[in-house]
């Protein structure tokens, strides 16, 4: 009986010595080999690396200067996953405490805003964050209602589905409340992604759902967009991140879709 045992054991083992982690820090917390780092046509050098390491109260952290507009761009692409990020701003502010995630990056930097790979953005600017933006040539749909001007949108599960992109009627959509915590603390904003359908969740509740994520073609032609790489903005203001993870999952929890 113990050889049974013993046979048993043996053969288990390689499968959970080789079993991977659910969950990736795609910020180590050491540096930025998992990264890549592009600053477009700065009008100016910047005085210092726009995206570091730095210990600060005894914690490594990515520190964003904001000082020019930039892109730390994930070498790999993802797809069907949970990005959890926590970060607060610093005190340095060049424009406005601005940055966002930008997600199912794809196509060449320099498409969206001269800067940026064309993409899906998680804002994280002060005063909207939870937002929805498309980057360069993305698009997505959206429950939203007009203001009384019938030029802005906000989203809101009641409302009429609304296309979002270049050649519609918008390309931004405003968050349906406001769950940013007060300057200095640490925000942790959630994003899941599971097929061509997204949710933003700031500080444990959600701002934005999109739905049938695609990509415009030159034609006008939306084409399904489901996985990209990951850009984290520089864009205006200091901001520190504590973590970045991500884990594969097999649908969006689905007390967020209510």
């Amino acid at each position: 009986m113990m050889r049974k045992h013993l046979i048993l054991v043996v053969f288990l083992l390689p499968l959970f010595v080789s079993a991977k982690p659910r969950e990736v820090k795609l910020f180590n917390g050491k540096n930025l080999k998992n990264w890549e780092i592009y600053l477009g046509a700065a009008a100016a050098q910047p005085k210092e690396p726009i995206f570091s390491v730095v210990k600060l109260s005894g914690e490594n952290l990515l520190r964003i200067t904001g000082e020019v507009n930039a892109s730390l761009a994930s070498k790999e692409e993802y797809g069907n996953y949970h990005l959890k990020m926590v970060f607060r701003w610093g005190e340095k502010v060049f424009k406005q405490k601005n940055s966002g995630i930008l997600y199912h990056s794809y196509a060449p930097f320099g498409d969206g805003l001269g800067v940026w790979m064309s993409s899906h953005e998680f804002q994280l600017c002060t005063g909207k964050m939870g937002d929805s933006y498309c980057m360069g040539n993305s698009y997505f749909e959206i429950t939203a209602v007009k203001d009384a001007e019938g030029k802005s949108f906000r989203y809101d599960p009641q409302g009429a589905n609304s296309k979002f992109g270049v050649g519609f009627p918008a390309k931004n959509c405003s968050k349906r409340a406001d769950h940013e915590k007060p300057a200095g603390e640490w925000n942790e904003v959630d994003l899941y992604c599971f097929g061509r359908n997204s949710v933003h969740v700031v500080n444990g509740v959600v701002t934005m759902v999109n739905n049938n994520s695609g990509r415009i073609e030159k034609d006008g032609k939306v084409l399904p967009l489901d996985k990209g790489r990951i850009q984290i903005q520089s864009e205006g203001g200091e901001l520190y991140i504590k973590s970045i993870t991500i884990e594969k999952i097999d649908r969006i929890p689905t007390e967020f879709l209510k």
